[in-house]
């Protein structure tokens, strides 16, 4: 069976997440939640933060994964920096050791009485928000296929890695649909690339996820995104059940219209692994 393979310091697995930086990045949510770009780089510098915590052992951040985080609007280029710029992916230890900053913030916790009240944290900052230029999505599948690509052919036994695409617009350099198909037929021996996608909502409304079919999508480019998409692993259609998704044995890795919490819970589900030692 596919996806199963160990995900181990001797075997690491891949993350690549595809952000939309286009201008319209720059508007609101539908129905509130804030601006999409800042809303979205918050919740990808959270999930680079949790995944190291996921990541650290006694004697430090074990390399369990290597994460690229590749933006696409105005230019195509890798979003990590200082000690990593122009890099496109490093181990997991290496992310955590290159923040570009530490912010404080403020979150609410439970105060052990009952009520609650704002706790300042440290927020580590790998990327900021950027909002310009059009949405050249093939370009940036393409630029996907290459690192995969070469990662593969360097770990050719690895959990296949997993490219989040996160968008809020119809790409503006062609169909994506070929390189989205020619990155999901690169494959280690346990299996396919995973290519998921979170199309993010403008208008408001409820969300469509995880369908398995492209019936209730309301236009072609929802449904192009439902065919770029991957049929979700056994071990993610499980983590979805338990967090009360209605999930079928074809459901897509594909959420259509989300909002911010939309977009929190999917990463969360998307990048659970399967067989971490």
């Amino acid at each position: 069976m596919a996806y199963q393979a160990e995900i181990s310091r001797s075997n690491p697995s891949m993350f690549l997440f595809l952000l939309d930086q286009s201008g319209s990045m720059a508007d609101k949510f539908g129905g509130g939640g804030g601006k999409k770009d800042q809303k979205v780089a918050d919740a990808i510098n959270n999930l680079l933060y949790n995944l190291t915590i996921k990541c650290a052992k006694s004697e430090g951040v074990r390399d369990y994964y290597h994460v690229g985080v590749l933006g696409y609007g105005a230019k195509v280029d890798s979003l990590l920096s200082g000690s990593l710029a122009e890099k496109d992916f490093a181990p997991i230890s290496a992310i955590a050791d290159a923040p570009q900053r530490i912010e404080e913030r403020v979150k609410k916790v439970d105060d052990g009485a009952g009520g609650i009240i704002d706790q300042k944290v440290r927020f580590p900052i790998w990327f900021s928000p950027i909002s310009n230029g059009g949405t050249p999505m093939v370009q940036a599948l393409k630029e996907a296929q290459r690192i995969v690509g070469s990662w593969l052919g360097e770990h050719p036994d690895s959990f296949p890695p997993i490219v989040i695409n996160v968008t809020d617009g119809e790409s503006s350099d062609g169909s994506p649909l070929a390189a989205a198909s020619a990155l999901r037929e690169l494959k280690s021996s346990d299996g396919s690339v995973l290519l998921f996608n979170v199309h993010l909502s403008s208008v408001g409304g409820l969300p469509i996820e995880f369908p398995h079919s492209d019936l209730e999508l309301p236009d072609q480019y929802a449904k192009q995104l439902f065919q770029m998409s991957s049929e979700l692993p056994e071990h993610i259609r499980t983590a979805a059940r338990a967090e009360g998704y209605s999930v079928a044995d074809n459901s897509r890795g594909f959420v259509f219209n989300a909002d911010i919490v939309s977009v929190i819970r999917f990463l969360d589900i998307g990048t659970r692994p399967s067989n971490l030692r």
